[in-house]
C-alpha cells in the first residue's frame, strides 16, 4: 500500500500552528459558525460541527467561545456572516495551490492570498487549473513507537480505512470522509496515540523539489495560513524526511 507522505510536511507545521494560537482560534471560532449555519448546532445530526468541535477539543478552546460560535451560527446570537471561498493557484516550481477560506469580505481576502502569491514566488490561477488533482480524504499519522505495524494495520483496515503507508517518521492511514470519525475511533479506542488526525484535500500528483525551492515553497504556504480569512491550505509539494533535515525541519 503506497502513497504520497504527507509526514516531512505535518511535522514542519506542526511548530508553527501551535505557536500561532490565537489565530487558531480565530479560524475555529469561524469553521464553527459556518458549520452551525449550515447544518445546526446539534453534532449528532451534524458531522461537519463535530468534526469541528474535535478540532477545537485539540486546540483546548475554552467551551464558552465554542458556544457562542454555535449560537452565532444558528442565530441565537448576533453575529458575522461568512463566504465560502476557495482559491487556486502556484507556488515555486509548479507547485499547485488550493487555498479555502472564510470571510465576511470577499474583495479583501482574494487581494490579500493574491497578493501573499505573488510576493513569494507564486500566482494566482482560474478556477478549475488545480482543484482536480485534489480529492477530499480522511488522514492519520501515528508514530512508530506508538504501536506495532500489523496491530495498526489491522485496526485500520478493519475500521474502514482505504490505504495505510509506513513513511519514515511513521504510519499513514488514508481513508474516505465518511469513514473517517470511525477509524479514528477504532484506533483511540485501541488505546494508540495519534500525532495527526484531519479531513483534508490530497492530490494524486506530486511535485518534489530542491531544498530551496522547497524551503521557499514552504514559507509561502506558511504565509497563507497565516492569513486570518485563510482556514485550510493544501498543496501538491513532496517534502521528504531528507530535504527536510537540510533545511533544519
Amino acid at each position: 500500500m503506497s502513497g504520497h507522505s504527507k509526514w516531512a510536511t505535518i511535522k514542519h507545521k506542526k511548530g508553527a500552528l501551535d505557536a500561532k494560537r490565537g489565530a487558531l482560534f480565530t479560524k475555529i471560532i469561524k469553521e464553527l459558525t459556518v458549520a452551525a449555519k449550515n447544518g445546526g448546532g446539534n453534532q449528532e445530526t451534524n458531522p461537519r460541527l463535530r468534526t469541528v468541535l474535535a478540532k477545537a477539543k485539540d486546540a483546548n478552546m475554552p467551551a464558552d467561545n465554542i458556544e457562542r460560535a454555535i449560537k452565532k451560527g444558528t442565530g441565537e446570537l448576533p453575529g458575522v456572516v461568512y463566504e465560502e471561498v476557495t482559491y487556486e493557484g502556484y507556488g515555486p516550481g509548479g507547485v499547485a495551490i488550493l487555498i479555502d477560506a472564510l470571510t465576511d469580505n470577499k474583495n479583501r481576502t482574494t487581494a490579500e492570498v493574491r497578493n501573499i502569491l505573488e510576493k513569494r514566488g507564486g500566482n494566482m490561477s482560474g478556477a478549475g487549473s488545480v482543484a482536480w488533482q485534489f480529492q477530499k480524504k480522511g488522514f492519520i499519522a501515528v508514530k512508530k513507537d506508538a504501536v506495532g505495524e500489523d496491530k495498526l494495520m489491522s485496526i485500520a483496515l478493519d475500521a474502514g480505512a482505504s490505504d495505510f503507508n509506513v513513511e519514515t517518521g511513521g504510519f499513514e492511514i488514508t481513508t474516505e470522509p465518511h469513514d473517517f470519525e470511525n477509524v479514528k475511533k477504532a484506533i483511540l479506542d485501541a488505546k494508540v496515540s495519534i500525532e495527526s488526525a484531519e479531513v483534508t484535500k490530497i492530490s494524486q500528483n506530486h511535485v518534489k523539489l530542491g531544498a530551496q525551492d522547497a524551503k521557499s515553497t514552504l514559507a509561502l504556504l506558511e504565509a497563507l495560513e497565516e492569513s486570518e480569512d485563510v482556514q485550510s491550505v493544501y498543496s501538491n509539494l513532496d517534502v521528504s524526511d531528507e530535504v527536510l533535515k537540510e533545511l533544519g525541519g
